[in-house]
């Protein structure tokens, strides 16, 4: 605790909103409030308009005072319309500034003002438990932690919210899969503290189970067998709803990881992480050439989707590009995607080599099976696509077959462009298949690494390998 408490007290000096950035934050709002409230009535729209999320909980960070304005319609207008209806009342209301159509369950704007990102959202006027649309349940949210957070647990929030930003675990978009500003707040809620929050995943056994309202008090086995996932948060306003269920485990384990590195040795960095330095066109270049495997870069171009959308399919294709070079018998190293949102994709997939033997052993049963291994040796005694064999090799039947694809980049070409039927890719990943498909093997991707920097760091990340906090053990 004596090498926390300075740490802490200095993160907190960093993020805690001062007076002069509350009042910008409320005048800016209450005029956002105004004008939409102008729109709505000019529309004929019956309609509450509420600040929510972060800044009515004060919870925010003084480096990301993102203005959540919530416009509660009531039950009567159809859901079908009301996403569209309300993103020409806030495009009106915003007029002027940079705006972005952003798509959950529905559509909703993300405008940028005076530099301060906005999201106006519709949701439905609606009791506890009637919900319409998936946003009905802000409101509740903000008025629950309102009512339970006092300033210090706030300040506590804070800190959660800096430590899981700098780690990369913030957010529950499906690109991350990590916490959302909700779920840092309930946990706070549970733990007291951002110390004990981080003991608590340090320690991690599945699952945690959080219920704040104790609405399974009694029903601890019916809450496993209803949520499955690693760690399990009640909604205070919905105890049918797991605020964690967009974490992943893999989001999930590099907290744990990185809670286990920071309480072993705190640092500052852990909340505000160094800028990575991009290897130069040399370095890079040996870094592939000493590495010895390789590579692989499967780029695609415009595919125009919102960014859950997008990310979902390629997660999907992801996981199909896997399994077909694994069936392959190519051995993945490791692997990772990368994406501007706009216009390129790139998945990056290492194999120990791209070039495969041609001849393969296959195992047929143990010769203890005389059944199985009958129907070995028919299938295979005459087979012309043998090379050797069927011969005996640890007391099982063996044959050495022809590779059908010896190659990674001609086994992609050949299912990605003219074999994708079977493949289970989406549809708008095919499509951009269809139209741009480009696949480099190590430093043939040098072009689109000079031409890219965000690309250039993250492929100076994926070769490194190792998460920026993991030096805290060390040094």
């Amino acid at each position: 605790m004596e090498k926390l408490i300075p740490i802490i007290n200095q993160v907190l000096a960093d993020i805690v909103p001062r007076e002069s950035d509350r009042k910008k934050i409320e005048t800016l709002s209450q005029e956002l409030e105004k004008k939409l409230a102008i729109e709505c009535e000019k529309a004929g729209i019956e309609a509450t308009i509420g600040i929510e999320g972060s800044i009515a909980k004060d919870t925010w960070l003084l480096d990301d005072p993102d203005i959540d304005v919530f416009i509660r319609l009531p039950i009567t207008i159809p859901k079908e319309n009301f996403g569209e209806d309300i993103l020409k009342i806030a495009k009106k209301a915003t007029k002027g500034s940079k705006q972005v159509q952003r798509y959950a369950e529905h559509p909703y704007l993300e405008a940028f003002i005076n530099d301060v990102r906005v999201n106006i959202v519709p949701c439905y006027q609606v009791d506890i438990g009637n919900w319409k649309s998936a946003t009905d349940r802000t409101p509740y949210h903000s008025k629950y932690v309102r009512k339970h957070l006092n300033q210090e647990l706030k300040n506590q929030v804070r800190l959660l919210k800096k430590f899981f930003k700098g780690i990369n675990v913030y957010g529950a978009e499906i690109k991350t899969g990590g916490f959302s500003g909700y779920l840092c707040e309930l946990l706070i809620l549970h733990y007291r503290s951002f110390i004990k929050t981080l003991e608590a995943f340090s320690n991690y056994k599945k699952p945690i189970i959080i219920d704040l309202k104790n609405f399974y008090k009694e029903k601890k086995v019916d809450l496993v067998l209803l949520f499955s996932d690693p760690l399990i948060v009640i909604d205070p306003v919905d105890k049918n709803r797991n605020v964690a269920s967009a974490l992943t485990s893999e989001t999930l384990y590099e907290l744990v990881g990185a809670t286990r590195a920071f309480l072993r040795k705190p640092n500052k960095d852990f909340f505000f992480p160094k800028k990575i330095k991009i290897f130069s066109k040399d370095t890079l270049l040996s870094k592939f050439e000493n590495r010895g495997s390789s590579i692989l870069f499967i780029q695609l171009n415009n595919i125009h989707a919102v960014p859950d959308v997008l990310w979902g399919q390629l997660f999907k294709t992801q996981k199909s590009l896997i399994k077909l070079l694994t069936n392959n018998d190519f051995t993945i190293l490791q692997n990772a995607i990368w994406s501007d949102e706009k216009s390129l994709i790139v998945f990056i997939i290492e194999v120990e080599t791209h070039i495969l033997p041609k001849i393969k052993q296959h195992f047929g049963p143990p010769l203890e099976f005389n059944e199985q291994s009958i129907t070995f040796l028919l299938k295979y005694v005459n087979n012309t696509s043998v090379i050797s064999g069927p011969f005996i090799q640890n007391n099982r039947w063996t044959i050495l077959l022809n590779r059908i694809y010896s190659n990674a980049v001609s086994l992609l070409e050949e299912k990605l462009l003219t074999d994708n039927k079977n493949i289970g890719f989406p549809n708008l990943i095919l499509k951009a298949i269809k139209e741009n498909l480009r696949i480099f093997i190590n430093n043939e991707i040098v072009a689109l690494y000079h031409d890219n920097p965000d690309f250039a760091a993250f492929i100076t990340s994926f070769l490194i390998g190792k998460p920026s906090w993991l030096k805290s053990y060390y040094c």
